[in-house]
């Protein structure tokens, strides 16, 4: 027996109300924009700016420990990270703690460095600071910078990639879907006001990456029934082809979600904002393909003049059963 996720030959029409599918996506844009632009971001020290401090001892490190010691002095924002290293003695426990900027200062003083070693000394008596590193505003100004640039050249490529292997259509699709998903990513974040630092940024560029796979796939299908059925109606071509791919785009996303679920409950608060953004990537890319982009290519229309071979390379794995 053969796993089933969706059920086999599936026709469901996705494309009965394709403008309240849109309608739903730009009201939550809205609102994501909405909070943003009221809420704003919960930037992290690299944003902020800070101090990250490498503490080593050889007890063992308790990040909660650590943490319940530091609550005293009320930092703000702090980060607590293990360090595990093949190469470290058996006696070398190592911690990177990190602090924000505090207010009225470029970096934390040498007299709450010398306050964080004592607190931390209640924990770990021979608790060692082995560097104190500060980054400044005009540095964090700098990164958030870079991020949003890193996204918006991402997205770009995106753009050049798909015009050049379908039409402008397919292309402009795919970036609208893709700008949904972002958008949204930086709404919920803003909405829940959980930390948004560099890790984020790299979840907004692998959730870029997962749902571009996501509608090339889609579109990959589009393109070969576009030949196939030279006089079906392009609302029947799509339904067609997302209903042929339903199968690999849920199995996908299943498994995808399982590992990530696992390390959201298990990987502790290091990563949790990270895979948080991943999880909602995955959810909402996988919606974007199918009622985003899909249905965009419906409003904007495609040109049936295909005189060319069928290229079937990227279906490869599009029937794969769920």
């Amino acid at each position: 027996m053969r796993l089933r996720l969706v059920p086999e030959n599936t026709k469901w029409d996705f494309f009965s109300r394709p403008v309240l599918w849109l309608g739903i996506s730009a009201v939550m844009v809205v609102l994501a924009l909405g909070s943003f632009g009221i809420r704003g971001l919960n930037f992290g020290i690299d944003f902020k700016g800070g101090t990250t401090i490498r503490t080593e001892s050889a007890q063992m490190v308790d990040v909660a420990a650590y943490r319940g010691a530091l609550e005293p002095l009320e930092l703000g924002d702090v980060t607590i990270t293990e360090v595990f290293d093949p190469t470290f003695d058996a006696d070398q426990n190592v911690s990177m703690i990190r602090i924000q900027a505090q207010e009225g200062e470029e970096a934390v003083t040498a007299d709450l460095v010398r306050d964080v070693h004592a607190a931390l000394q209640a924990v770990a008596s021979d608790i060692t600071f082995v560097s104190v590193e500060s980054v400044g505003p005009k540095v964090s100004g700098e990164l958030v910078k870079t991020a949003v640039i890193a996204v918006i050249l991402a997205m770009a490529a995106v753009l050049v990639y798909i015009w050049l292997r379908f039409e402008w259509q397919f292309a402009l699709a795919a970036v609208v879907a893709l700008v949904h998903d972002v958008l949204l990513t930086i709404g919920i974040f803003s909405e829940l006001q959980i930390r948004f630092d560099l890790a984020i940024i790299a979840a907004l560029l692998t959730i870029v990456g997962y749902s571009l796979n996501d509608t090339v796939v889609v579109f990959d299908r589009v393109r070969e029934n576009l030949r196939k059925y030279k006089k079906l109606d392009l609302k029947e071509v799509l339904n067609l082809s997302i209903n042929g791919t339903l199968s690999r785009t849920v199995m996908t996303s299943a498994t995808t979600l399982l590992a990530l679920i696992s390390l959201f409950v298990l990987g502790g608060d290091v990563i949790r904002g990270f895979i948080f953004a991943m999880i909602w990537g995955v959810v909402i890319g996988t919606y974007s393909s199918i009622f985003v982009a899909s249905a965009v290519l419906l409003k904007l229309g495609v040109k049936r003049d295909w005189s060319k071979q069928a290229n079937t390379a990227g279906n490869k794995f599009a029937d794969i059963d769920a």
